[in-house]
Parts: structure tokens; C-alpha cells; sequence
């Protein structure tokens, strides 16, 4: 039983291409029926928009196997008194779900990621929380690949605004508890015995996504096709607990390691 995350993992953070043998990949999990989730912290475009564009590039599975924030965000977050902060596309999406912004007294801070944060936006965000808005972070991401670039990703901004305001967070996305028992809720329609010990989580993201899925008992597979070029960048800073069981170059050596 497999959750797959999708940016670094079964498509291109430059061009947003599939990944050699992620496409191949999952249609041997379908031919051999085996179960699995697509875990994505997508957040630019809608959920069906999203799975339309996957589609399109050849990922062939059925929407009940696609999980992503945006499809969490109205149990964690209320649609008035928002104080959005990402790209244009995601602003644009919230819109679109009927979130209605407030810039002046949010209830909620909302993050998501984009590369160009300023720190007049951050100053204007720690006033909202000292005012008493919950800090909530749409993922909890490490690093934020674009353009052959690597920026804080929305897990460091929110440890940030956490340590600069003592206002704890709460995370919609990867990794938090909640959006991997939904995963675990819908991969068990595929097999009621479906439970954390028996899932092994794919993931370029190896301090959020890997991280908090060891810490739900899952196994863990590090591919080195996103956000970092070498296992040697990461794994030796990280805790024993939480490095990966598994780290392959690409979604191709898995497939060719299952045979």
C-alpha cells in the first residue's frame, strides 16, 4: 500500500513533466490492484483542476484516490475573516471556494507558499497574530523548489512566525495527523484492511512529508528527483527516528525494485 506525493515525486518542479517511471509506476499499482493514495500539497489550483491536470499528462487514477489541502480546508478553517497569504492562483481558488478575506481583524492567518514573501507582509502578519488570529498553515513543507531555486518552504515560515509570536499553528496538508488518517479513511475503501503499518509513503519532501508519516508508523521512500540533489544534504542532520528506510534516485528505480 502505497501514499504518493506528486511535485518532486511523479512530476517535475521545473516543468511540471512526469518523472521518469512515475507514470509507469502507478499503472502497475493499478494492474496489480494494489491500493494507494496521491497525497499532494497542491494549493494553486483546485482539487478537480489539479486531477484534470494529471489526467492530462497520463496519470491514470480514479479521483476517490486523490487527496489534497484544499479538500481539508473547510474543517480546519471558517470562510469569514481570512487573512490569505501565497501566490495570486491560490488567493484566487480561496475566492472561489467563497472565503472572504479581511486584511484589517482576521480570525485566521492563512500561509501557503510563494517564493516572494517580503518582510513588510511578515510584519503585517505578526500584528494579526499578537492581535489573536490563529496562525494556520495550508502544508508544512521543508522547501520550496522553483526555478532551480530552493526557498523556505511553508513549514519553516510558519516555525518563524511561530518562535517571533508564541502563537502555536495548526497545518491543513502533509503532514499533519488529520489529512493522513483522511488518506488512511479513503485508502481503506480500497482495502478495510488498510492501516498505517502497512503503507510506505513516497516522497521528495524527506523532513515533512517522511517525517510525519514515520511518526504515524508508516515506512518511508526518499526520492532524490525534487527538492534535493543528494541524500547527503539532508539525512545526516536528521534525527535516526525519522530517516527514510528507503532512498532511490527516481520513481523508475522503485518501479524496477518491485519488478
Amino acid at each position: 500500500m502505497y501514499f504518493i506525493d506528486v511535485q518532486g515525486t511523479l512530476i517535475s518542479d521545473e516543468d511540471k513533466s512526469p518523472i521518469r517511471g512515475s507514470r509507469e509506476f502507478l499503472q502497475r499499482l493499478n494492474e496489480e490492484k494494489t491500493p494507494y493514495m496521491i497525497v499532494t500539497n497542491n494549493t494553486k489550483h483546485a482539487s478537480s483542476d489539479f486531477y484534470a491536470f494529471l489526467s492530462s499528462l497520463g496519470f491514470e487514477f480514479p479521483i476517490s484516490h486523490y487527496l489534497d489541502p484544499l479538500m481539508m480546508l473547510e474543517s480546519v478553517v471558517e470562510k469569514e475573516g481570512v487573512a490569505a497569504y501565497g501566490t495570486d492562483e491560490f488567493l484566487k481558488v480561496l475566492l472561489s471556494m467563497g472565503y472572504r478575506f479581511d486584511y484589517e481583524k482576521p480570525q485566521s492567518v492563512l500561509i501557503s507558499i510563494k517564493a516572494n514573501y517580503t518582510a513588510d507582509e511578515y510584519a503585517q502578519i505578526i500584528d494579526f497574530l499578537l492581535g489573536g488570529a490563529k496562525l494556520v498553515g495550508m502544508h508544512e513543507t521543508s522547501i520550496y523548489a522553483k526555478n532551480s531555486k530552493r526557498y523556505p518552504g511553508v513549514g519553516a515560515i510558519l516555525k518563524m512566525l511561530e518562535f517571533a509570536t508564541s502563537v502555536h499553528y495548526t497545518v491543513v496538508g502533509k503532514p499533519s495527523v488529520p489529512f493522513y488518517e483522511e488518506a488512511l479513511k479513503r485508502l481503506k475503501e480500497q482495502d478495510s484492511h488498510a492501516e498505517f503499518s502497512k503503507v510506505t509513503m513516497i516522497s521528495d519532501d524527506v523532513k515533512g512529508d517522511l517525517g510525519g508519516a514515520k511518526e504515524m508508523g508508516m515506512k518511508t521512500s526518499f526520492v532524490l528527483s525534487g527538492k534535493y540533489r543528494s541524500a547527503g544534504e539532508i539525512i545526516p542532520s536528521l534525527k535516526p527516528h525519522l530517516r527514510p528506510e528507503r532512498v532511490y534516485a527516481n520513481m523508475q528505480e522503485i518501479l524496477e525494485e518491485i519488478g
